[in-house]
């Protein structure tokens, strides 16, 4: 009889040697393809645009001439024609501000599926947030420039209608993260849909609510300040015409006044915000 040779001993080490790898072949090659498409977007755009080799080289040198005749500012031409032109953008802002909470408000309701159960008023809802946060609150301004006329009250309307769709937005998102059990209660013991919003929801929304509401005002207070640009009001007509008739020291007052004016709006959301939240 033939002996039966032994079975060959298993290395221990063997699992050790494994090579073990973080990503598939499919999924490397899926990678790379997404790298190779993002370098041929840029280097495509980068052809098209038609950048000027020239100009980029002579950007250092025509910027310190232009930081040269914007020093010293005159601070001078500040009283009455910049004041006046700050103090009309700081009312845009928050009449803006005012007339977007109006807008959005009935819009997030609408488009929130656990307190709008009607499926085409969701729809509607969503697609008039998305129509506003695609348009350019320039672009807002100069619709309503051709509805107007030239002036704050076009500078109002697009600074509203550009924050709908920001504020909608998150304010949807926050009802929509509500707990269900406080509306439930109330609708068990009789009380109105009504009551429901006010006294089940809002105390959840609340403090999303007014956290929305200070960063969308800091947000308008900056925008306010160029939709003059275009004829919307505001500070950034006298900064148009200051540019437009090459007096840079007026410039550099206009945006050291801007400058002031975010920075103590920074100030007072970042203290209303600790004192509301």
């Amino acid at each position: 009889m033939n002996a039966v040779s032994p079975p060959p001993a298993l290395d221990p080490m063997a699992p050790l040697r494994r090579e073990w790898t973080r990503h598939t072949p499919a999924q490397r090659i899926g990678r790379w393809l997404i790298w190779l498409v993002c370098v041929a977007a840029v280097v495509w755009a980068v052809r098209s645009i038609d950048i000027i080799p020239e100009f980029l080289a002579d950007a250092p040198e025509q910027m310190g001439d232009l930081l040269l005749r914007m020093w010293p500012p005159a601070l001078s031409h500040y009283w009455p024609g910049v004041h006046n032109a700050l103090v009309e953008t700081l009312h845009i802002a928050p009449l803006g501000t005012l007339l977007c909470f109006v807008l959005a408000v009935p819009l997030a309701l609408l488009a929130v599926r656990n307190i709008c159960t009607i499926r085409p008023l969701n729809v509607l809802a969503q697609l008039g947030l998305v129509t506003s946060r695609s348009v350019n609150s320039l672009v807002w301004a100069l619709l309503f420039v051709a509805v107007f006329g030239p002036g704050p009250a076009a500078g109002v309307f697009a600074i509203a209608f550009r924050s709908v769709g920001f504020v909608g937005k998150l304010l949807s998102e926050a009802l929509e993260e509500t707990a269900h059990g406080p509306r439930e209660a109330l609708r068990a013991a009789g009380a109105p849909w009504g009551s429901e919003l006010l006294k089940g929801v809002w105390p959840q929304v609340q403090p999303a609510f007014w956290g929305i509401a200070l960063f969308r005002w800091d947000i308008n207070v900056r925008e306010s300040a160029v939709l003059g640009l275009v004829g919307a009001g505001g500070i950034g007509l006298v900064l148009d015409n200051a540019i437009n008739f090459f007096h840079w020291d007026r410039v550099a007052t206009i945006l050291l006044a801007i400058l002031v004016v975010v920075l103590i709006a920074e100030v007072a959301v970042t203290r209303l915000r600790a004192r509301l939240l």
